[in-house]
């Protein structure tokens, strides 16, 4: 077992087999795992919102699923990475608290797990599996010796993607 990345809210990393790259306490937010089988390079951004169009103030790029996931793509390429190769794993987007009906903040879950599939679309990256929605947080592990995506929630079963 190499080296474990931790990626804190709004951030994003990668690392190379043997390590692990993980973020925790996904609750409306998205981890988005980008993985090549091949050079064993795995990619992880921890997604707050869905769109860095609709902010005045954006310089943080991991923050937002359209600029999060294009730098994430152009980070792995320069390790090493091939573009084709790439697949996704996404987990998160969870409905945190109950709010009135109409309210814009409503299920900005929902938002940034439609979000991101709509990003690696365009980039062409292939949604392998996602474990999203529902109303519990979740921490990610994804392990690049096998592309294994573990899934951990508080009293839930640890899922494998």
């Amino acid at each position: 077992m190499g080296t474990t990345v931790k990626v804190g809210m709004a951030d994003l990393n990668l690392c190379k087999s043997p390590d692990m790259i993980t973020t925790i306490g996904l609750g409306s937010c998205i981890g988005i795992a980008l993985y090549d089988p091949v050079k064993k390079i795995g990619g992880l951004a921890h997604i707050m919102l869905p769109d860095s169009t609709q902010m005045k103030n954006n310089q943080n790029i991991a923050k937002f699923a359209d600029t999060g996931i294009e730098e994430l793509v152009k980070r792995m390429v320069a390790a090493g990475a091939s573009k084709s190769r790439l697949v996704a794993k996404i987990a998160g987007g969870a409905k945190m608290f109950e709010v009135s009906a109409g309210s814009s903040i409503g299920n900005i879950g929902a938002r940034n797990a439609e979000a991101s599939k709509k990003k690696l679309r365009e980039l062409g990256i292939p949604l392998k599996a996602e474990d999203t929605g529902l109303n519990y947080g979740r921490t990610v592990e994804l392990y690049t010796e096998t592309g294994e995506f573990r899934i951990k929630s508080v009293g839930k079963t640890l899922k494998i993607l």
